[in-house]
């Protein structure tokens, strides 16, 4: 593990490990065999981890360890991560991505557009087929058809090189940090889902595009907490109706609004 650089990161990757040891290992891997563009790392460990097989490798960039005494929702624990960095540019990653390519010139690129708050690339399933990362607004006849297991599903456009979803799920994100502090980060209160839908809402409620990037992509082995934990599928509910009931939803309306 490297513990410091003298490298400025024009970069900064905030991931978080919910005892996802081995994960982080892989994705570090990944940065390391792929990502040329300087970049720290801010790794934040929401609870103790028996093992962290990443901390003995060296890597040839900056990792910042936080540890938390006791675990904070995802909002939180991005926010603290933003509050940290002095980078240009500010990711919000899962442990979970696989990198087969290095994205990042290309969604850096994306976001020298004024217009552009938010960027991602493309998120293929283990299978390399895409995943359904880039949505339309949720709406109250959507939540009960998902609720009825009549999942909807939005494919990206065929031949476009990039396009404007109302929102892209948060594990993986690209800002430009004075951006995401200028609409005051991620709202906490969420706690676990909905943070990138209610991001994404109150950027484009300030007139910016959120952009997926389809000539560059990224793996993602998902983990549905929520269709097999009644836990989590409570947190999901009760984040959706708060989204549903929220200013930035009231304000975009029931359709969608583009800048």
């Amino acid at each position: 593990m490297n513990p410091g650089s003298t490298t400025t990161a024009s970069i900064t990757l905030s991931v978080v490990s919910h005892g996802h040891g081995k994960l982080i290992a892989e994705l570090f891997a990944d940065i390391r065999q792929k990502v040329t563009s300087p970049v720290r790392v801010i790794l934040t460990i929401n609870r103790p981890e028996p093992e962290e097989p990443w901390a003995n490798e060296q890597f040839p960039f900056e990792i910042t360890v936080v540890r938390n005494s006791s675990p904070k929702g995802f909002g939180a624990n991005h926010n603290a991560a933003l509050a940290k960095t002095q980078s240009e540019f500010f990711c919000v990653l899962n442990p979970d991505i696989r990198l087969q390519t290095n994205p990042f010139p290309v969604l850096v690129s994306q976001l020298a557009d004024e217009l552009c708050g938010a960027a991602a690339p493309l998120i293929l399933g283990p299978d390399l087929s895409p995943e359904d990362h880039a949505r339309d607004f949720p709406s109250v006849f959507a939540l009960a058809a998902k609720a009825m297991g009549r999942r909807h599903s939005t494919p990206p456009p065929k031949g476009e090189p990039t396009y404007h979803p109302d929102w892209i799920a948060g594990m993986f994100m690209v800002f430009r940090s004075a951006v995401i502090r200028s609409v005051g980060g991620f709202d906490e209160r969420y706690f676990l889902y909905y943070e990138d839908v209610d991001l994404c809402a109150r950027l484009r409620e300030n007139r910016l595009e959120v952009t997926v990037c389809t000539t560059v992509s990224a793996i993602h082995a998902a983990r549905r907490e929520s269709r097999r934990n009644l836990r989590f599928a409570a947190w999901h509910l009760r984040s959706a109706l708060r989204f549903l009931a929220s200013y930035p939803r009231m304000a975009l309306g029931f359709g969608r609004r583009h800048p």
